[in-house]
């Protein structure tokens, strides 16, 4: 088949979108993106689209929002009334498009499947931003209590090129200091690098750059948080002359955090970080009055300049590295109508919200180049950092588990980092389980109005979320696992193709409800 005839084929096909499958357009105009494609899964996508299944396939696909790669069951369920015991419904795999039920991955990275990463960072939105202004649960006055935007870094393991603000990348050499290394490469670099430069990152000399301090820093990282955390209610008990154990009683520290990897592929943490009243029915108390925002930021300044933690030797002689965080700390205080980075422009919720949300669907893929000579000396040092513990456990005959970087290796493809990438306190907003529990509560009220024929007003639909703890039925089911992704490679990346177009066909929706929002205030 030539490119043309594939062409007119793919242009051709109605493949639905999640978005677009509840308002009966077909994507017309829009044609799939798989000019990258080889030879092999280029056939596999043709092969698809003039199947006979191709309909049932697209309609499996759209089920989960085109996954990249959703786990395959086979099984039923039965929904039974905890009231009366009576089988309210009953589904089966086998009465699924393919004959076997398809169930979203789950994957936050965008790099892995871009429809599940989308539907994290939504969620992760939600939640954010119900913790600065309320909603979804949490009451608005919420966003009366300080709030600050805090960034902590890592500490320098040797000199990295960079953009400094626009300016040179470094100058000036400290006086005193040899203008070359031991290794007699420059500590000194004049350039001005652009955005898009590949040297952003780079060591000035990789020789002299602390690789085994920054795989151990990268490790020990969400310990310094947690200790961070700690220190923070320490020294607000402190500044209120209580003791740590009543501090509860007075005001409670709240946050929410997202790791990003820097080009140099280190961590560094951006959080929300709240100040709520003493514990209550709803958890969500008005802060006391005296607490401003401007004193938490200096609190959490405070707090994360004296957090060190020994981290044990990588190996039998090797040092204990005291780790901190980084000179580069950053607390500003946020009001509701600001920026944090420009105090003339007015800041919405929602960018701040978006600001943070983006970096949880982050990997290290994502922002580091992992093909630089900096990302493979640092995956070397992985390497061989784990062979030396390895062999040290079988000489020694410990469990490998009850090393402290026994599980080293498992994580090298996130460069040594181990945390979770958004993490928030238990009060601080709603959690992803509530978000996640209230969209299937409405996906089921929205099927069952569609089969019976009449409208969900938004009325019943706050009703119904109002309180989703309350269950009135029980759903008992028997799956086994049948495999993971879909049949072939064609198939991921038709399904891929599928999620770019739902993704443009938001934003382009998004936009035009933007716009009438525009020209209706400028009418007014």
């Amino acid at each position: 088949m030539t490119r043309e005839t594939r062409d007119r084929v793919w242009d051709a096909v109605p493949l639905r979108t999640a978005e677009q499958a509840g308002e009966g357009t077909a994507g017309e105009g829009h044609p799939l993106d798989l000019g990258h494609l080889d030879a092999c899964t280029e056939a596999q996508v043709i092969a698809r689209l003039l199947s006979r299944d191709f309909d049932a396939w697209s309609e499996a696909a759209s089920r989960v929002g085109h996954c990249a790669r959703p786990i395959r069951l086979h099984g039923h369920s039965d929904t039974v009334d905890t009231a009366t015991g009576e089988v309210v419904s009953s589904f089966s795999s086998a009465d699924s498009p393919l004959g076997v039920l398809h169930v979203r991955c789950g994957n936050r990275r965008a790099a892995e499947c871009p429809s599940c990463s989308r539907l994290y960072a939504a969620d992760t939105f939600h939640l954010i931003r119900a913790g600065v202004t309320g909603g979804k649960g949490v009451p608005e006055q919420v966003g009366e209590n300080p709030l600050v935007f805090a960034t902590l870094t890592a500490p320098s393991f040797g000199l990295v090129h960079g953009t400094r603000g626009g300016r040179t990348c470094r100058p000036f050499t400290p006086k005193g200091q040899n203008r070359s290394c031991e290794h007699g490469r420059s500590t000194v670099c004049h350039h001005r690098h652009a955005d898009c430069d590949e040297q952003l990152g780079q060591p000035l000399c990789r020789d002299c750059y602390d690789y085994q301090s920054h795989l151990v820093w990268q490790w020990w990282s969400p310990e310094l948080w947690r200790r961070f955390t700690i220190d923070l209610r320490r020294a607000l008990a402190k500044t209120l002359s209580v003791p740590e154990s009543k501090l509860a009683h007075l005001v409670t520290v709240q946050y929410a955090k997202v790791a990003e990897y820097q080009l140099r592929g280190v961590v560094h943490f951006h959080a929300l970080i709240r100040l709520d009243g003493p514990k209550s029915v709803n958890g969500f108390a008005t802060a006391p009055a005296g607490l401003t925002a401007g004193l938490l930021a200096d609190l959490v300044e405070q707090a994360a300049a004296g957090v060190v933690f020994d981290a044990p030797p990588l190996h039998e002689g090797d040092v204990v590295r005291r780790l901190r965080f980084g000179t580069q700390l950053d607390s500003r205080p946020i009001a509701a109508t600001r920026r944090t980075d420009d105090p003339d422009r007015a800041l919405t919720p929602e960018q701040v919200a978006g600001y943070l949300a983006k970096y949880a669907t982050k990997s290290a893929t994502d922002s580091t180049n992992t093909d630089s000579p900096h990302a493979r000396r640092l995956r070397a040092t992985i390497a061989e950092v784990t062979d030396r513990i390895h062999s040290d456990a079988r000489r020694d005959g410990i469990p490998l588990r009850e090393h402290p970087y026994g599980l080293l290796f498992k994580w090298r493809h996130m460069l040594g980092f181990r945390g979770h990438f958004s993490t928030k306190s238990r009060r601080y907003s709603v959690t992803l389980g509530q978000l996640r529990r209230r969209r299937v509560c409405y996906e089921r009220a929205l099927t069952a109005a569609n089969r019976e024929g009449r409208n969900l007003h938004v009325r019943d639909l706050d009703d119904l979320l109002q309180d989703d703890t309350e269950e009135t039925t029980l759903v008992i089911g028997h799956w086994t696992y049948a495999g993971t992704g879909w049949d072939t490679d064609g198939d991921a990346e038709l399904a891929k193709a599928a999620a770019a177009r739902a993704r443009e066909y938001a934003q382009e929706r998004a936009a035009k409800a933007r716009k009438a929002l525009t020209e209706k205030g400028a009418q007014t």
